[in-house]
């Protein structure tokens, strides 16, 4: 009984791996042109503020 419950354990944490894994590379992030300096997963396709501290968002470099 112990051993099947290990087994089954086992068995949950492999497929939730492999599910996670599949999930990342499906998701593509948006290149925004303007980003906030202090949090950069914040952006924008126009000029403006950061949502969550109000700082001047930045244009991003052409080349990266």
């Amino acid at each position: 009984m112990r051993s099947a419950l290990i087994a089954l354990a086992f068995i949950s944490l492999s497929l939730g791996a492999c599910s996670n894994s599949t999930k990342d590379k499906a998701v593509k992030k948006k290149e925004y042109k303007y980003y906030c300096v202090m949090h950069p997963e914040i952006g924008s396709d126009k000029p403006g503020v950061c949502s969550k501290c109000g700082m001047q968002m930045v244009e991003r470099d052409a080349d990266k």
